[in-house]
């Protein structure tokens, strides 16, 4: 099975990934996780270090396939997990769509990425290109990661776009949005009945989840000290026991851009007015001393 991980940048698309990364090793599979971002610090929670990129070594070996050893770009992280970070063109040059194929094409020289029960594509942020859009080529399934925000779900609509234009020439499909860091799920639900696709989960606001960022582990890692953190790894073992069903998936029809801002505009001009309205309500004459006239 292969997975790629799209979502809104800052969204939290490489926590969520680590720590399905463990979910899936914990489920018995053997995992490869590969950070498709030049800042190549996708499995730094896994890792605990920057790892070389698949784009440093081949510079270094001077585009040499034959030269390279899988100890070269394959580095085990914790939990078993297997890590290759990609990386990037320099920037304002290249093409990131280039760097994953190149990614892929080493990883088939070196017999490595029909290897492994679960490879997942954890991709920067949203859709613009078709560089971008270069793991849905390799994938069974998309995940989607947003928030109750418009700005997450405009996103989340282009990458579905882009999974809806893909599947005419590839076996994909969308396995499902994922909230993260939200409180409230009114907008997701919203957008999601408009352009009907699964939830998988919805991961309320927990400070405990953007500290283990800071500290390089996985809430996994952290939980064998931290026992209180065992709930928190149980959203993510949810999510792996879904996609571990194998899924149908859904081809998506996403919104048409002005269909989405009535969509989500009415939404919140909906939210204010019923606030509003709350806020002037009569008061109760019953409770009050006297009355002014």
């Amino acid at each position: 099975m292969k997975i790629s991980i799209y979502g809104k940048g800052g969204i939290g698309k490489s926590t969520i990934s680590c720590n399905i990364s463990i979910a899936l090793a914990r489920r018995g599979k053997k995992i490869l996780q590969i950070g498709c971002d030049p800042k190549h610090d996708s499995t730094f929670t896994l890792t605990g270090f920057l790892i070389p990129t698949i784009i440093d070594t081949l510079q270094l070996k001077d585009y040499h396939y034959e030269d390279v050893w899988p100890e070269d770009v394959i580095y085990q992280g914790y939990g078993g997990v297997d890590c290759v970070e990609a990386g990037g063109p320099p920037a304002g040059a290249g093409c990131g769509g280039y760097v994953v194929g190149e990614t892929v094409k080493l990883l088939k020289e070196l017999n490595a990425f029909f290897e492994y029960d679960v490879i997942l594509f954890d991709v920067l942020g949203d859709v613009v290109c078709g560089g971008f859009a270069a793991p849905l080529n390799y994938s069974d399934y998309c995940l989607i990661v947003t928030d109750n925000g418009f700005d997450a779900l405009f996103a989340a609509n282009r990458i579905t776009a882009s999974v809806r234009e893909k599947s005419r020439t590839h076996p994909l499909r969308l396995a499902g949005l994922i909230g993260n860091r939200t409180q409230q799920r009114d907008l997701i639900d919203k957008y999601v009945e408009a352009c009907p696709m699964p939830v998988l989960e919805v991961l309320p606001l927990i400070e405990d989840i953007r500290v283990s960022r800071v500290k390089g582990k996985t809430l996994f890692e952290l939980s064998e000290q931290e026992k209180q953190l065992n709930y928190v790894c149980d959203f993510y073992l949810n999510i792996v026991d879904q996609l571990l069903s194998n899924p149908e998936g859904v081809v998506p029809k996403e919104l048409a851009d002005k269909q989405l801002f009535q969509l989500l505009s009415d939404f919140y001009l909906t939210k204010e007015k019923a606030t509003t309205t709350t806020a002037i309500k009569q008061p109760n004459l019953d409770n009050l001393d006297f009355l002014l006239l």
